[in-house]
């Protein structure tokens, strides 16, 4: 992620996304904070003058956060430059790091498996203890938020009710009659956990990619592997299932930072955007953009202003 406040020279940063970064075992639908696979741009990255430098990957829901944080810290007087949609983690990380950006929204899971692909870590401690462990000593992040952006087994509504499930867990009892739903590579990197770690045994498994969350809907699929802040969520009606045994890591949207660059205003404000910020606020945000077509400039500043932030 980028970062820059002062302090700094000029950095120069040209690197091309390679790929997405490896998730910490979450799904590859699109829209997901994984796959974000663009190339940075060329230039300079200039932190002179006292400017807070902020970055953001290329989708929608990074350059929103990204907003929220720049207005933010807009309204609390730090100069503030954005640089949306720069690309894959491999670029946008490495320019953090160097100090070329300032401050970038990240998720605590996936940046933890970028950084440690070993890792085991699920549950939001978990994750957060071992990143302040594995990252380098110029970077930090700040307070996780509780809104988080990460794979879940999601059903409609009517399928919760009638079958009284309320967790992952409840699953086993109806999975042999189910047919489950994801990305291509779903099944083979879930099946074997989801046996071992819950007990199922689903009656088929389907690869139904980006149109998993309509599968749900109209019933060719019971249950599939949808992001907790697809908008399709609350258009189709989808209740994501607890997973009371982590087997999905924690993805809270967490501020990474350059250490050096940082100061008390921008912790401050950061750590009062986290403790607001939830993944029905952000479901619900995203939907404006998605379906309502509203800029995320647009709507940054509406929440800000209804939290009282901005």
């Amino acid at each position: 992620m980028r970062r820059k406040y002062g302090v700094a020279g000029v950095f120069l940063t040209a690197m091309l996304a390679l790929a997405a970064c490896g998730g910490g075992g979450g799904g590859s639908t699109g829209g997901n904070p994984l796959d974000t696979t663009s190339a940075a741009p060329t230039g300079s990255a200039s932190g002179a003058g006292g400017k807070a430098v902020i970055g953001s990957f290329d989708f929608d829901e990074s350059a929103l956060l990204a907003s929220i944080y720049a207005q933010a810290l807009e309204a609390k007087g730090v100069q503030v430059e954005e640089k949306p949609r720069i690309g894959s983690r491999e670029v946008v990380y490495d320019q953090v790091k160097s100090g070329g950006l300032t401050i970038v929204p990240e998720y605590n899971g996936n940046l933890l498996a970028f950084i440690d692909p070993e890792t085991t870590a699920g549950t939001t401690d978990e994750v957060n203890t071992s990143l302040k462990e594995k990252l380098p000593a110029e970077l930090e992040v700040l307070d996780s938020s509780p809104a988080e952006d990460k794979d879940s087994l999601s059903v409609t509504k009517d399928t919760q009710t009638k079958q009284s499930l309320n967790s992952i867990e409840d699953l086993a009892k109806v999975s042999k009659d189910f047919v489950v739903g994801g990305p291509p590579e779903f099944k083979k990197r879930w099946e074997a956990q989801f046996e071992k770690v819950y007990g199922l045994t689903f009656k088929e498994w389907k690869p139904t990619g980006p149109t998993t969350a309509d599968a749900i809907k109209d019933g060719s699929i019971q249950v599939g592997n949808v992001f907790t802040t697809d908008p399709k969520m609350t258009a189709n009606n989808l209740v994501p299932l607890q997973d009371p045994k982590n087997i999905f890591p924690a993805q809270n949207v967490t501020p990474l930072l350059y250490k050096a660059s940082a100061d008390d205003t921008i912790r401050t404000t950061l750590n009062g955007i986290s403790a607001k910020l939830t993944t029905e606020s952000l479901l619900q945000m995203m939907q404006q953009i998605s379906v309502n077509k509203d800029e995320p400039a647009t709507v940054a500043k509406e929440w800000l202003t209804t939290n009282g932030l901005g």
